[in-house]
């Protein structure tokens, strides 16, 4: 971590806590080498005697980069080991450098934003003003004091108690799982999409954040719009009307979201204070409702209903009264919104002192209280108001002696009012049929306006600042390229400016045009949502039971979360199934797009966890199962070198393997351990990286060794896992093996020796132009490093536009750079850019689609079937779809029709389709002399002619020279030999136009087969064709007929 000094802001970087040890310093050191470099010396420690190792510190733990970049480090364990080596100086630096995002921040998502610095004044809340005053504000809704007397009197005041305790068990169920959920770890700003998010992964994340933002953005519309038509019917009342009810709603609407956004914009410090102002207003208003009840009644509140505390009442309204088609479930779904404002607190998350403390404590605290006062404030109108009243007073009962009370107005009657045309038509006062019931109640009504006022406008502002932040931490996770305009934040608490005017443009739009009534159950229906993905994430995270999960809240368990998940979905269903589905269809759609679009981040998510744990867990099954060769499937090891470097091995043995077997592109440094080591390291993530971005299902792995035999030996042996195990060698061809020398040479045709030894099918692939593209690839990246170095020249010059003279001496230096970097990467002679332009577009072939052709499958010997379900396998892809197999096997002659029938009957056993069987029956005769010619050419550098030389002379020759080819060697595998070339002759003929030609590939017997020779076999059978690759497999059995 870096920080600013107070004076002038210059950097200090804080890499070791100065209380523990030294500070580092870095000193100019010169080694015997020559080399010159500054290096990190080892300080005197807590121990009491030199060391580099450092006691545990709190900056080595830390994700965050600094505003500069730069991140501090502990001591590497090459440094800590390599020490003594080098005379105690070490070239690893202290901090490392962070490579900085599109905003200046060291990187673009909240992972790694600084935390904020508490030194530049930035506004911080406690538990009870940033999280218990707002989750109490956008509780308390217009439902308190506009719709709860009329739930309670539907269900009566019994199943008016399971509506609210449902409701509790939702949101407490949902506030423990958020609760474990933050404890495990530091909570940045975005609250429900970044507990989310760090946990499900951000596929949850970024589809449940950016719907949750837009139901808070329209959710400042709806409590606008309930505040706007509370006021609008003032002014009706009093017939002051500007237009008409519907423009002056929106005139109203408009006005007080600018207000609204004014408060919000100008920070929040004063959104704070505002929520305060708001909160006593409506603490004052839930008072006046109670003190109301206890005032006796007035002749014309009993008129209405009200006739203070009384047990005939109180028992008449326990049981329930459903009219106008409402059930419990409708009544529920009406209720239920009012408890969806349990994230105010969480949503400004990056605004709290401590969000790991404040929200636990804050969210269950105001669940708690507001629903404790839902319970009592309904109770106390259940007790006091009966469910149906005239209003008029002149229904009171002069003699109650001689009125028969009975029916549902029963109690009212006995209280002395006939409210008994109410069973027969609609009345206008009571429990059932007025809305204003607690203004009634209450001791003073105007109070109860305030209140609904200050509940509307509470929610309003909660929601309008909710959603700018939310919808910023989803920015800066650049999950969604396209908005991280919006990510950018200003002021000393990086306030979303851009988000708020975001959020205006929508709630007004709304305001406006929307119909809010439709809207409504849509937007409870993504709070909803939310709540599930909260309890699925903490229920996932157990599930996944990675160490990495240990919440510092203990008072929760994974069931019983699930259990919530389940209830947040049936309750979306309650609410309104067409908005349930809505729901569910928009975060499916976002959730695939996300998929897609693989944004390049890695929070540890549980997904991970559940994903390696069921890895393991599959692993181990199969290792408990004895293959089966219906289950056999190709498990290529191909040695690639760098995956970029030789682009047709690997897209060819990702061919073979795509969703049918496992894939390992290797890699084996040569070289002492020592030096190779550190690329090796660095290597392994880029190389991986290269594969996922290329969309290559397939593994890197890579070893370093003395030899490349040596590596490859150790690849053969232990790569895989259990069952998970390479069981085929892909190797290139070795092109220029006539100038590689005698022990490259030896290594490779080795390698194929030690594949053999392992019981591995082996495949070789040769393509003319070559395979190895790494000088381009190079090249490219060269090029690459100048352009990019030019841009960032481009852009300070731009940012430094006044520096003229400063500026120059650096445009200089920097053209240099780019000037060396442009000589290295100049264009090619003609003759060597023809060259590069085949290899290039040899290298790519298996990246297209291929035309319509065959694949000729040279099945000369029988393998195991390795020969033939390989090519099979490339007809089932796609690119090869329009390519069809055509079978080549030898035979005697006059047996022709036979063999062909013969071969076709085993392939229809076998099910693979073929266009065309071919039986050669010339392939014993002599080939030509020219082809001859040619091959005793080639292998002329490389034969020892010991003939015609005396016995001890042949014998010293070949003891100097035991690689070369003897004559009595040529003599003895002659007919071998011919056949190789007389093979090639028949290809030549026979499958010249082919995409591709697989051959059964010849096996030299160890130590009687020289190396060169087979190796010249090996030239000679695939010289001058198309693609071809030699196939033999392990002589175990991968095909059957059986089922």
């Amino acid at each position: 971590m870096e920080r600013y000094k107070p004076n002038g802001g210059e950097h200090v970087n804080p890499g070791y806590d100065s209380t523990l040890d030294e500070p580092p310093l870095y000193e100019e050191t010169n080694f015997s080498d020559g080399d010159h470099r500054t290096v990190r010396p080892s300080v005197v420690s807590a121990f009491g005697h030199d060391t580099l190792d450092r006691v545990p510190n709190i900056d080595f733990y830390r994700n965050a980069g600094s505003v500069s970049g730069h991140r501090a480090v502990r001591p590497s364990l090459q440094e800590l080991h390599d020490v003594f080596q080098k005379n105690g100086a070490i070239s690893v630096p202290d901090t490392v450098q962070d490579d900085e995002g599109s905003d200046g921040t060291p990187s673009d998502d909240l992972e790694s934003g600084l935390p904020p610095d508490s030194s530049k004044g930035a506004v911080k809340f406690g538990w009870i003003r940033g999280v218990l005053v707002r989750c109490m504000l956008n509780i308390w809704g217009v439902m308190l004091f506009i719709r709860l007397s009329w739930v309670f009197g539907q269900a009566g005041w019994g199943l008016g108690i399971v509506v609210i305790a449902l409701s509790c068990v939702v949101t407490t169920i949902t506030g423990l799982s958020m609760s474990a959920i933050c404890t495990n770890g530091v909570v940045r700003g975005g609250g429900a999409y970044y507990l989310i998010s760090r946990s499900l992964g951000p596929e949850f994340g970024g589809s449940i954040g950016l719907i949750f933002a837009f139901a808070n953005a329209v959710a400042v519309a709806m409590y606008v719009v309930g505040f706007a038509e509370t006021v609008v019917d003032l002014l009706k009342e009093y017939d002051v009307l500007m237009v008409d009810v519907l423009n002056d709603i929106r005139i109203v609407g408009v006005i007080t979201v600018v207000l609204l956004l004014g408060i919000s914009v100008a920070g929040m410090e004063w959104e704070a204070k505002a929520q305060i102002v708001l909160l006593v207003i409506l603490l004052v208003a839930i008072v006046n409702v109670i003190v109301g009840t206890f005032i006796p009644a007035t002749t014309s509140k009993k008129s209405q209903g009200f006739f203070n505390y009384n047990s005939k009442i109180f028992l008449d309204n326990f049981k329930p009264a459903f009219r106008d088609k409402e059930t419990f479930f409708s009544v529920f779904s009406i209720f239920f919104p009012a408890a969806t404002g349990i994230l105010a607190g969480a949503n400004i998350s990056g605004d709290l002192r401590d969000a790991q403390k404040a929200i636990p404590k804050g969210t269950l605290l105001a669940i708690l209280i507001t629903g404790i006062t839902y319970l009592g404030v309904a109770l106390c109108v259940s007790a006091t108001v009966v469910r149906d009243a005239t209003g008029n007073i002149t229904d009171a009962i002069l003699n109650p002696g001689m009125v028969h009370c009975n029916g549902s107005t029963a109690v009212a009657c006995e209280l002395g009012y006939d409210f008994s045309i109410c069973e027969r038509e609609k009345c206008n006062f009571g429990l059932m049929n007025n809305f204003q019931v607690m203004t009634m109640v209450s001791g003073f009504g105007p109070l109860i306006i305030a209140g609904t006022f200050s509940a509307t406008l509470s929610s309003a502002l909660a929601s309008l600042v909710s959603a700018p932040k939310v919808f910023q931490a989803l920015c800066q996770d650049n999950i969604y390229k396209i908005l991280h305009f919006f990510a950018k934040g200003y002021g000393r608490n990086n306030e979303p400016i851009r988000g708020y005017v975001l959020t205006f443009i929508i709630s007004v739009a709304f305001i406006l045009i929307g119909d809010l009534n439709a809207i409504a159950p849509i937007i409870s229906n993504f709070f909803l949502a939310s709540y599930a993905l909260i309890n699925f994430s903490c229920f996932h995270a157990s599930y996944a039971n990675s160490p990495g999960w240990r919440p510092a809240y203990k008072f929760y368990n994974m069931w019983l979360s699930l259990l919530g998940a389940v209830l947040c979905c049936v309750v979306m269903f309650v609410i309104n199934w067409w908005a349930a589905l809505l729901t569910y269809g928009i975060e499916i759609l976002l959730y695939i797009y996300v998929t897609v679009k693989k944004p390049d981040v890695n929070w540890g998510s549980s997904t991970q966890a559940v994903t390696f744990v069921s890895a393991v867990s599959n692993t181990l099954s199969l290792s408990g199962v004895e293959d089966h060769v219906k289950n056999f499937r190709p498990q290529i090891l191909a040695l690639t070198g760098p995956p970029r470097t030789r682009p047709a091995l690997l897209d060819l043995a990702h061919s073979f393997t795509k969703n049918y077997g496992l894939c390992i592109t290797c890699e084996v440094f040569v070289g002492p351990r020592a030096e190779c080591l550190e690329e090796m390291n660095a290597g392994m993530e880029r190389n991986q990286l290269y594969l996922r971005k290329a969309n290559r299902k397939a593994f890197y792995a890579a070893v370093t060794c003395n030899n490349f035999r040596e590596g490859t030996d150790s690849l053969l042996q232990a790569s895989g896992l259990g069952r998970m195990k390479p069981n085929t060698l892909m190797i290139g061809f070795k092109k220029h093996w006539k100038t590689a020398g005698t022990e490259a040479v030896q290594s490779y045709v080795g390698i194929l020796h030690d594949a053999f030894d392992y019981e591995y099918g082996t495949m070789i692939l040769r393509i003319d132009e070559g395979l190895d593209v790494s000088h381009i690839v190079e090249a490219e990246d060269e090029m690459l490093k100048a352009a990019k170095e030019q841009r960032q020249l481009e852009k300070e010059m731009m940012s430094n536009g006044g520096k003229g003279k400063r500026l120059f001496r650096k445009s200089r230096k920097s053209s240099q750079v780019l000037a060396t970097r442009v000589s290295v990467c100049s264009p090619p002679p003609a003759a060597v850019a023809k060259m590069n332009e085949n290899l290039v577009e040899a290298s790519t072939q298996f990246k297209k689609k291929q035309p319509k052709g065959t694949i000729d499958v040279w099945w000369l010997f029988d393998d195991g079937g390795l020969t033939l379900l390989l090519p099979y396998i490339l007809t089932t892809r796609k690119k090869w779809k329009d390519s069809k197999l055509r079978i080549f096997v030898a035979g005697q002659p006059g047996r022709t029709e036979l063999d062909k029938q013969e071969m076709r009957s085993l392939l229809q056993k076998f099910r693979i389709n073929c266009t065309d069987i071919n039986v050669i029956d010339d392939i014993h005769v002599q080939p030509s002399d020219s082809s001859l010619k040619k091959f005793d050419d080639m292998i002329e550098p490389f034969r020892l002619h010991e003939g015609s030389k005396a016995a001890s002379q042949a014998a010293a020759m070949k003891n100097e020279h035991p690689h070369k080819i003897t004559d009595e060697e040529l003599s003895s595998f002659e007919e071998k030999t011919n056949l190789q070339i007389r093979l090639n002759e028949l290809l030549q003929k026979h499958s010249k136009s082919a995409n591709l030609i697989i051959v059964s590939m010849p096996i030299a017997r160890k130590e009687s087969i020289s190396d060169f020779l087979y190796m010249a076999w090996l030239d000679v059978l695939t010289k001058d064709l198309p693609a071809t690759v030699l196939i033999r497999g392990n002589h175990k059995s991968v095909l059957t007929f059986y089922s």
